[in-house]
């Protein structure tokens, strides 16, 4: 996998081409990674072959003796996991576009996995029409609240 793909960060202040290393992604279970993510941080290695337009956008937190994560200063997309020594990146899997064709090869710290989530658990499945349309219903009442306050206040 040697094509350079392209990501950003949701406000897109913060633009990212790097180049996967391999076809293969990884998954890390780690209670830093869970606690930065909300769950485990699906990755994959990229070398040193990524470019951050943007860098000024950038913090790195001085994660661990090991490694710095970076994330877009305005709205906290995770963008990297950088080791120090060598400066490889470790970009996550969502934030590059046209990742389809990967596959998950590794779990790390596996024996820190939760056990209230598998890979294979049978689940609930919603589409992104059904998230965008739940998401539509709960912004259009809290709207509708806040213009009641707003007439409330007025009378």
């Amino acid at each position: 996998m040697s094509e350079p793909k392209q990501g950003q960060c949701l406000c897109g202040q913060v633009k990212i081409t790097a180049t996967p290393a391999q076809q293969n992604f990884s998954v890390c279970h780690c209670r830093m990674c869970r606690q930065w993510g909300g769950g485990p941080l699906f990755a994959i290695p990229c070398g040193q072959s990524v470019v951050v337009e943007g860098q000024e956008n950038v913090q790195e937190f001085d994660s661990s003796p090991w490694a710095k994560r970076g994330f877009c200063r305005h709205c906290g997309t995770h963008l990297y996991y950088r080791v120090k020594k060598s400066n490889e990146f470790n970009v996550p899997l969502g934030l590059l576009e046209n990742m389809d064709n990967t596959n998950m090869a590794m779990q790390y710290f596996i024996d820190l996995k939760p056990s209230n989530y598998c890979f294979n658990n049978q689940t609930e499945m919603l589409t992104s029409a059904q998230i965008e349309a739940y998401f539509a219903k709960v912004m259009a009442e809290a709207k509708a609240e806040a213009a009641a306050k707003r007439q409330s206040q007025i009378d």
